[in-house]
C-alpha cells in the first residue's frame, strides 16, 4: 500500500505503555511522502473520538464522525501496524493540521 502525507490510515497502536493512545484507531500520517517511500516506517498522529479542546488536539470531521488529531501523542511506527485505508484529510483539515503542528513544535 502507497502510503500519503495527510492520509488517514487504520493502525493496531498495541502494545502501549502509560499515556499513550492505545487500540486500533484512525490516524494522520504526518511524515511527507519521500520519508514515506523509501523507510519502512511512517509518521502518524493518532485520532480519537473522544478528548477536550486542547491547543494540540485538532477537531476534524471523518466518516460523519466528530474526531480529534491528537498532535500531543506523534509517534513513528512501523508499516506492519497499518490495517487499511481510511480516506484523506481535506484541505481544511490539513491547513489546520499545519497551522497547530508549527505552532506547537516550530514557533
Amino acid at each position: 500500500m502507497e502510503i500519503n502525507q495527510y492520509q488517514i490510515i487504520l493502525v493496531n497502536l498495541d502494545p502501549t505503555l502509560g499515556s499513550e493512545i492505545k487500540k486500533t484507531r484512525p490516524c494522520v500520517v504526518i511524515s511527507p511522502n519521500e520519508m514515506n517511500k523509501f523507510l519502512n516506517t511512517v509518521v502518524i498522529a493518532p485520532m480519537t473520538t473522544s478528548s477536550k479542546n486542547y491547543p494540540t488536539r485538532i477537531e476534524i470531521k471523518h466518516e460523519n464522525k466528530i474526531g480529534w488529531i491528537v498532535l500531543d501523542q506523534i509517534r513513528t511506527i512501523d508499516k506492519q501496524r497499518i490495517i487499511k485505508d481510511l480516506g484523506q484529510l481535506t484541505k481544511s483539515g490539513i491547513d489546520k493540521l499545519k497551522s497547530v503542528l508549527k505552532e506547537t513544535y516550530i514557533d
